[in-house]
């Protein structure tokens, strides 16, 4: 430890990331050739704060590969049978196996042979009703971890030992979420806990159907199911007060998605980048039928473009109507070459390739925030399917080229003004900084330093109580009051570290150093002491 990490930020950061790339078979050497297809391994930071025997805080470190049973099976046979993100397939695999491929079904796989730690849950709701139990042999007050991805699947585990215990498919929450994908960043309602989500299914009506499940009851109940929407590829979606928010961007799969079973990946099954066809904005009322939800109630169109990560979404009163206007921030790329420029030859720095294929080159992402406007709860049919136009009311220099945008937790749903990220500066051949952005001001300030990657800044606000109590009304701080939590890989050196910034001025406080190297990894969630619960960004 070096610095001072403030008492008031004790808690456990879970994070996930990759681990080994390539493993040993018989048959040879399989190698992974995407940063989304590395193989999992989930991360536990405890921060401890002082007592009576230990008058200074500790950090205590320790990590699991959640998909050991995967790797075992690709040591014996020399193949990764699953779908992946995008693997590289033998182009000289016969015909006939391929075709037998997509008709064959997918045999039961025990918890760990799943690899899919993009982001962490803390007890999501609904999962006891399936069958999913507090692991025992510890007091953790935490249930479970749960780790998602783009799929319809969810991989519960142990807190403390992050050992793989259930799996769980969002059909078990409700008997019409059968479709194979969905977004893997959940939102949370920050003050009842509530999650939601959506679910895609493929076909000849390709369907999405958004969700939410209740935290106080493991209820989920479907809010509205969307046929008139094009298949994409959607990791995150929008959350406001009373509204969830279905953006689908231009990332659209081929043949209403029924590719992505020859391919066996979800990018090969992903269409070019089509400038004409704008992306589409599905408005759906929060409230459940019974309570007098009145589902999809506005639908609105922009101008094209691709996404990964919605930033954060509120209301304002309307500038038009007597409705509300939603305002939503993303980080939003005007082609798809972000897909493809994390093929690893791109991303290594001793690569051959690195950073020389027109994919990486073109890298770069914008904050942009856009308008929907004079939203009504009590929409008419009519004004359900009237499509309006989407306002682009702000876009940020793609110098900056941010991405894993975070916020401070206590503003989810509400009016923020600031907006955390890694960066892309061009100085290498990945993230090389940090960045804090003020959407008042437009001014941003930045960290870097030479050979180091930063990852994913997690905000702890700076609060003497329980967080929910915090986010349940306004205690007067201010909103970039607190702390921010990064692991940082140092190419220099070959190994990480826990880097602890102000997140008022972006500068160092603290660090917990470690003997050796994490693989860089995606997202994270902080708990605090005695806290049961994280937010779903």
């Amino acid at each position: 430890m070096t610095g001072k990490i403030p008492p008031w930020a004790a808690g456990t950061l879970f994070r996930t990331g990759i681990g080994r790339g390539q493993i040993e078979s018989d048959k040879g050497v399989y190698r992974v050739c995407h940063w989304f297809d590395g193989f999992a391994v989930v991360h536990r930071f405890q921060i401890l704060a002082p007592d009576e025997e230990h008058p200074e805080i500790r950090v205590i470190y320790n990590s699991r590969s959640t998909c050991d049973g995967l790797i075992e099976m690709i040591r014996k046979t020399g193949e990764r049978k699953t779908m992946t993100f995008a693997r590289k397939y033998d182009p000289c695999q016969s015909y006939f196996k391929k075709v037998m491929s997509v008709f064959q079904a997918d045999r039961p796989r025990k918890p760990d042979e799943y690899s899919m730690a993009i982001t962490l849950s803390v007890d999501f709701p609904g999962l006891e009703s399936v069958g999913t139990k507090k692991p025992v042999g510890h007091g953790s007050s935490i249930q479970y971890l749960v780790n998602k991805t783009d799929s319809a699947v969810l991989q519960t585990l142990d807190p403390e030992t992050l050992e793989p215990v259930g799996i769980a498919k969002q059909h078990a929450l409700h008997p019409e979420l059968r479709g194979p994908m969905s977004g893997a960043h959940a939102k949370s309602d920050p003050v009842t806990g509530d999650v939601y989500n959506f679910n895609l299914e493929f076909g000849m009506t390709p369907t999405y159907r958004v969700f939410t499940v209740s935290r106080s009851t493991g209820k989920t109940s479907i809010l509205a199911t969307i046929t008139d929407a094009t298949p994409a590829y959607i990791h995150s979606i929008f959350l406001t007060e009373n509204y969830v928010v279905l953006c689908v961007w231009n990332s659209f799969f081929v043949a209403n998605g029924m590719k992505i079973l020859w391919t066996r990946n979800v990018l090969d099954a992903i269409g070019e980048y089509d400038a004409s066809r704008p992306a589409r904005w599905f408005v759906v009322d929060r409230r459940t039928a019974e309570n007098g939800g009145r589902g999809l109630v506005a639908t609105f169109e922009s101008d094209p473009f691709f996404c990964f990560h919605s930033v954060n979404a509120y209301e304002v009163p309307s500038q038009t109507g007597p409705g509300t206007d939603i305002i939503a921030d993303l980080v939003a790329y005007e082609n798809l070459n972000a897909l493809k420029c994390f093929y690893l030859d791109n991303l290594k720095s001793n690569s051959p390739n690195a950073g020389k294929t027109k994919a990486a080159n073109e890298f770069s992402s914008a904050l942009v925030r856009y308008r929907l406007q004079n939203i009504l709860l009590e929409a008419t049919s009519e004004d359900v399917q009237t499509a309006r136009k989407a306002v682009l009311e702000r876009k940020s220099e793609p110098i900056q080229s941010p991405e894993l945008p975070t916020l401070n937790p206590r503003f989810i749903t509400r009016p923020h003004r600031y907006i955390y990220a890694v960066n892309f500066t061009g100085s290498s051949t990945f993230f090389d900084g940090l960045v804090k952005m003020d959407t008042r001001t437009h001014e941003s300030k930045f960290w870097s330093r030479q050979g180091q990657s930063a990852g994913e800044p997690i905000f702890v606000p700076r609060t003497k109580g329980p967080l929910v109590d915090v986010l349940a009304g306004d205690d007067g701080s201010e909103e970039d009051d607190g702390v921010l939590l990064s692991v940082v890989l140092d190419g220099l050196s070959g190994s990480s570290y826990l880097l602890v910034f102000d997140a008022k001025t972006m500068t160092e406080v603290g660090r917990a150093e470690l003997n050796g190297a994490i693989g860089f990894g995606f997202h994270g969630i902080h708990v605090r002491s005695n806290e049961q619960k994280g937010i779903d960004f």
